[in-house]
């Protein structure tokens, strides 16, 4: 059964599933669907387009949706999209994409965005991953999946921060994170493997140890970025999954890898 607070406005345009649940004074407005068991709380805004998965939990005040801030915007058609498990908590901020950045923000699935967080527009999340309070992205920026990112940081528009990386509290990201490292600092730098976290996740010793070496012979070495994945592909770590997922991101870079 729906539980729709009658102080609730809801957009003729509104679709809900089942079981949806919206607080007192919530509103939507425009193309809005929000899936089967999502919680809606008390004065949460949800403009459209905007596509909800299903069982995702929006707290209190949060503004989901909204008109990306960005002044080459003219009000063409946009839309975000957030997909199931999601936790918005409190005076989170969504935007919508714009057209020169694809048109879409996309959130994928079970993220966990704490107070305060601010995602702009053309953003694209993955899977699983963890923004702590406070927590801002600029436009078109990407973070792959099970990515932790630390209060009071910022990342810069058009930068990447890969799968399992950890970047701490206050750090400015103005560069590419790659996969599986540790980053912090007032201008992001790298301190090593993350390796608590992939132990967590369940790494092999194996995959680990590859990443280990692979992250030196990079990051430590006085080779060029060219050089380094070259002497890792003739080595035999240069076979592990997780080492050529490793490269395969440094390969692809556009604003630079952090150092």
């Amino acid at each position: 059964m729906q539980k729709i607070h009658p102080t609730a406005i809801l957009s003729p345009e509104t679709i809900l599933g089942k079981d949806v649940e919206i607080g007192p004074y919530s509103v939507t407005e425009g193309r809005v669907s929000i899936g089967d068991g999502c919680v809606i709380g008390p004065h949460v805004v949800i403009k459209g387009p905007t596509t909800i998965g299903n069982n995702c939990r929006i707290y209190q005040f949060a503004s989901i949706g909204e008109i990306p801030q960005d002044l080459k915007f003219k009000g063409e058609e946009t839309e975000l999209v957030i997909g199931d498990g999601n936790v918005i908590r409190e005076y989170v901020t969504i935007n919508r994409g714009t057209q020169g950045g694809g048109g879409r923000t996309v959130i994928g699935k079970g993220n966990f965005l704490m107070s305060y967080v601010h995602i702009a527009h053309d953003c694209i999340l993955g899977n699983y991953n963890i923004l702590a309070n406070v927590a801002t992205l600029a436009g078109h920026i990407t973070i792959e999946n099970f990515a932790i990112i630390g209060a009071l940081s910022a990342v810069h528009q058009f930068a990447r921060i890969g799968s399992y990386a950890f970047v701490s509290g206050m750090t400015g990201v103005a560069q590419d994170i790659p996969p599986f490292v540790k980053a912090a600092g007032n201008r992001s730098k790298l301190y090593g493997l993350n390796t608590i976290g992939l132990k967590r996740h369940g790494f092999s010793d194996e995959a680990i140890f590859a990443l280990k070496k692979a992250y030196r012979v990079v990051f430590r070495s006085k080779l060029r970025m060219i050089e380094a994945i070259g002497q890792i592909e003739s080595d035999p770590i240069g076979e592990v999954t997780e080492v050529q997922q490793f490269i395969d991101f440094l390969r692809t870079t556009k604003r630079g890898i952090c150092r």
